[in-house]
């Protein structure tokens, strides 16, 4: 894999595996890694069927993993906080009117380098219309030149105050751009009207791939200890921009958790949480034998197969992780401004009897100790549900190239 930077993807070319279809893959990440988690999954499908060439608009996570086979380019990074959501450049040298500039000209120059028979956009329009500066230019030219374009969704969108002008706006672009929908979810559990009315207004083709999951090489897969045996208890809160109150809970209550339960505790802060507060959690830690913190692993599916518990958020990935591992899980959804989505989920899976959500109200160190103690004793409960996104989204985009040729 080679990860291009602005002044060397010139390498790129619409030549370099004439026998294979190209595919433009476009990921922005603002607050979490979430996005760019899954759109990487997908990509590892679309091998080796597909050559991909993948932007990412997020900032660079030094120790994630990409296919060695995929075309990285990195375009100047934008991100946003869980607070005020204003977007602002990850360096600090740059202004958002150059990055928005700079950015949209290498959009354009990369996709007329590779010349993509497939051009496949993460969440938008359903999300990241503030990216409308650089994505219009880009869906005009690739409608121009006959490009196939793809909308890649997860099954649950964020909603609006306005929502009747948002889903306005969302079927007015997806019927003047695209020719695709894929929702990474299974009907059977959420659908996609739970958050967006208006599916039947759309003109494109719409198919529920089932949700989208991380693999593990045979290399990295571990049993997970029997519950008989000292439990693992991972902890975690995605990119680590938010979820601070979950991780200092479990901390300040390792200590009561210590003589009560045989157990370890594995915390990952996340790549994005900022350096004072990692510091904190770490000083809070020193001395208890019991809890190990550390920032962020490539390999957190393999500490999830052979742990117990978990305890995190309840985004998407962290989510499918959890169902495909058949680990207990403790979830506490994000809610700031207003998004509904991490809520949603957790709650279904809750009635399902699958997980416990976890409410503010729970974050107390003694009351959340009991409630850790009571959940390991329970039986846990499996959920039949599609989880064959990856495979069944290089299917369709197969099928779809081939019925266009």
């Amino acid at each position: 894999m080679k990860q291009l930077q602005l002044d060397n993807y010139s390498s790129l070319s619409a030549n370099s595996f004439p026998d294979q279809k190209k595919v433009m893959f476009y990921c922005q990440h603002i607050l979490g890694m979430g996005h760019l988690v899954r759109s990487i999954e997908i990509v590892r499908g679309l091998l080796p069927e597909f050559q991909v060439c993948f932007i990412n608009g997020g900032q660079v996570i030094d120790a994630f993993q990409f296919p060695e086979e995929v075309e990285v380019v990195n375009i100047p990074a934008v991100k946003t906080d869980a607070e005020f959501q204003e977007l602002s450049p990850v360096d600090p040298n740059l202004s958002m009117e150059e990055i928005q500039e700079t950015r949209k000209e290498t959009l354009l120059n990369i996709f007329n380098k590779i010349q993509p028979d497939i051009l496949i956009i993460e969440l938008f329009p359903f999300g990241r219309r503030r990216f409308s500066f650089e994505l219009i230019p880009l869906l005009e030219q690739a409608k121009a030149a006959g490009t196939k374009i793809v909308s890649s969704l997860r099954d649950i969108i964020v909603t609006k105050q306005d929502q009747q002008r948002h889903e306005e706006k969302i079927c007015r672009l997806m019927n003047q751009y695209f020719d695709l929908l894929l929702i990474h979810g299974d009907p059977r559990f959420i659908t996609l009207d739970l958050s967006f009315s208006r599916i039947q207004d759309l003109d494109c083709d719409v198919y529920y791939t089932g949700y989208v999951t991380q693999q593990l090489s045979s290399s990295k897969i571990y049993q997970r200890r029997p519950s008989s045996t000292q439990p693992t208890i991972l902890v975690s809160v995605g990119g680590g921009r938010f979820g601070h109150e979950l991780l200092e809970c479990v901390v300040q209550t390792a200590p009561i958790l210590k003589d009560k339960i045989p157990h370890h505790i594995q915390m990952f802060a996340g790549p994005f949480s900022p350096d004072s507060f990692f510091q904190e959690l770490q000083d809070a830690a020193k001395g208890q034998t019991n809890i190990t913190v550390e920032r962020y692993t490539s390999e957190f599916v393999s500490y999830m197969k052979r742990s117990d518990l978990s305890i995190s958020m309840s985004g998407y990935n962290t989510t499918m992780n959890i169902l495909s591992t058949g680990i207990k899980a403790m979830m506490l959804p994000f809610q700031g401004n207003g998004d509904l989505e991490q809520l949603t989920r957790v709650k279904k899976l809750e009635e399902l009897s699958r997980v416990k959500m976890i409410q503010p109200e729970d974050l107390d160190p003694y009351q959340f100790a009991e409630k850790i103690i009571g959940y390991l004793e329970e039986n846990s409960i499996s959920l039949d549900i599609n989880l064959d996104g990856v495979t069944n989204t290089a299917l369709y985009l197969q099928e779809f190239v081939s019925c266009q040729s």
